[in-house]
């Protein structure tokens, strides 16, 4: 995990996990819909996750 994509998960979670799929990018749009903070967070979860 980069610094790079951290901060792109912070500021805009649904980019930094384009390369995890679609579903993921979808599962993180809908929570950063919901709330800024649960987007943050799944986004930051699914770019931990080893590929």
């Amino acid at each position: 995990m980069s610094i790079f994509r951290v901060i792109l998960a912070i500021v805009f979670p649904p980019l930094a996990v384009v390369d995890y799929g679609c579903g993921s990018v979808l599962i993180v749009f809908i929570l950063t819909l919901a709330g800024w903070i649960p987007g943050v967070i799944a986004a930051l979860i699914i770019l931990n996750r080893s590929k």
